[in-house]
């Protein structure tokens, strides 16, 4: 297991920001990065990179292509591009991509599927 590698990410780097005092309840989709302080219960659909940020509470199956999780999520994610946990990050539901990124620290309870990249073919 090797310390997963973040880039700085600030506040600008990102479209849209769920801020800690929103909750949202229903199907997310988003199209350019996005970061979630807040609460989500539902769904979520990410084409771009999406962060649920420490703090953040996440009680949905998400889809996209990175995630990365430095907060709670309940659900599974499916990602087309690669997954990071952070030491922060807690995640209990199954993941599946093609890279999986587990920080010393993190929580994690469900299954690891490690798909071929499409990228490399």
């Amino acid at each position: 297991m090797t310390d997963v590698q973040n880039d700085k990410l600030d506040d600008e780097d990102f479209d849209t920001i769920l801020s800690k005092d929103i909750e949202f309840t229903g199907t997310l989709e988003c199209d350019k990065p996005y970061l979630i302080r807040g609460r989500v219960t539902g769904e979520i659909h990410a084409q771009d990179l999406l962060v649920v940020d420490e703090g953040a509470e996440v009680q949905a199956n998400i889809t996209g292509k990175r995630v990365i999780i430095s907060g709670s999520v309940t659900g599974n994610v499916d990602a087309i591009g690669r997954v990071e946990i952070t030491a922060s990050g807690k995640l209990i539901g199954n993941v599946t991509a093609p890279e999986v990124f587990m920080e010393t620290g993190c929580f994690f309870n469900g299954a690891c599927t490690m798909t071929k990249d499409n990228a490399t073919e």
